[in-house]
């Protein structure tokens, strides 16, 4: 059985993953194996928040390869990947073709499909300024880097406590974030789809990143594509349930393909 591994995005790590690995790992039928979910932190972030990050996205991909390696996780991989770290999975993907069979990216953009207005609304760049001005002051940074993000609100309090002490335990220093922001903004995909199946979530209330982002990928790509009616920028912790169950029905809908018989016509098989 292949190992999902699962990459967050700009300051974020697999604590921020919140319930959905769980819910993925139903939804998708990995009950069974203990191993088949991995969570990732990007250099700077997480377990590897004593790092310097990267000021190119090609090194993060060449850092998260290593790290499955070390960990003995073997590929080809499944990755799950969201904003900044969706732009990591797709390098890996595009780099290295044959270290990945299925690719989902949540809510990301990357240029040439998208410009940096869409990458990052004009008018959330106010939050963000507060957010920095904030760094050190975990409880009012993550009230703001909720309002951003987040548009499920019943869970607002738990979350807020949840990710101060979070920070309290793997502090991201603001320099970290800042190299994390100017990799993203430089990143440049390939025009070229992933060799693997592709699938693209987005949210269209997602008040932090243009979903059209999403939409011209997934159209140049000739990727699947499904797009959450309500949530936030943070779509796995808006809605956990209908993320997870998105990817297992893309996953069943590739197996049920994969098993068809071929149609014949003249004697040659048409694939």
């Amino acid at each position: 059985m292949s190992t999902w591994i699962l990459l967050r995005g700009l300051t974020r790590e697999g604590r921020h993953w919140g319930s959905f690995p769980e819910q993925l790992r139903v939804e998708a039928g990995l009950n069974g194996d203990a191993n088949s979910i991995a969570l990732l932190d990007l250099p700077g972030n997480g377990r590897e928040n004593a790092l310097n990050a990267p000021l190119d996205v090609a090194d993060m991909v060449k850092f998260v390869r290593a790290r499955a390696a070390d960990a003995g996780l073997l590929p080809p991989y499944r990755l799950v990947a969201m904003s900044l770290g969706g732009m990591v999975a797709a390098g890996w993907a595009q780099r290295h073709p044959e270290e990945v069979e299925r690719l989902v990216l949540i809510n990301t953009s990357m240029r040439p499909f998208s410009a940096m207005s869409e990458r990052l609304r004009p008018e959330v760049w106010p939050a963000l300024m507060r957010a920095a001005a904030s760094w050190a002051a975990p409880m009012k940074c993550e009230t703001i880097i909720h309002d951003l993000t987040c548009n499920r609100l019943d869970t607002q309090a738990d979350d807020i406590a949840v990710w101060v002490a979070i920070r309290q335990s793997a502090p991201v220093s603001a320099a970290n974030g800042l190299r994390q922001l100017w990799a993203a903004a430089r990143f440049r995909a390939d025009s070229h789809a992933p060799a693997c199946p592709t699938l693209l979530l987005s949210s269209k209330a997602d008040r932090l990143v243009n979903p059209d982002c999403s939409t011209r990928i997934a159209a140049r790509w000739g990727a699947a594509h499904a797009v959450h009616a309500w949530a936030g920028h943070d779509l796995p912790h808006d809605d956990p349930v209908w993320t997870s169950k998105a990817i297992a029905d893309w996953l069943r809908n590739l197996q049920s393909h994969a098993d068809e018989p071929p149609l014949v016509s003249g004697g040659q098989a048409i694939l």
